[in-house]
């Protein structure tokens, strides 16, 4: 079974949430709100992206590569573990 099944419903649900956001940049823009607030919205939904995005990625590097929490290769775990660290630093 695949991480992205085994997450389906959480998964699902956030990708709901962007959706909404979407949706209401549009509604502002056809309401031709300040660009502030379009501005503000759009900046969220990056973050939102871009924390789905680490997750699945955190997720393939768990499944496909190697799991920091049970792999009994030390330096593999080690490198798996720095390797997280450094997509979530990065995709922040």
């Amino acid at each position: 079974m695949s991480h992205t099944t085994r997450n389906k419903t959480k998964l699902r649900a956030r990708v709901n949430r962007l959706k909404g956001q979407i949706e209401a940049v549009d509604r502002l823009l056809e309401a031709e709100a300040p660009c502030g607030e379009v501005l503000n919205l759009v900046a969220s939904i990056r973050g939102a992206v871009n924390g789905l995005t680490a997750e699945l990625i955190e997720d393939h590097i768990r499944e496909h590569i190697s799991n920091p929490d049970t792999d009994e290769n030390s330096d593999r775990a080690n490198g798996a573990r720095e390797l997280i660290g450094v997509i979530r630093s990065y995709m922040k």
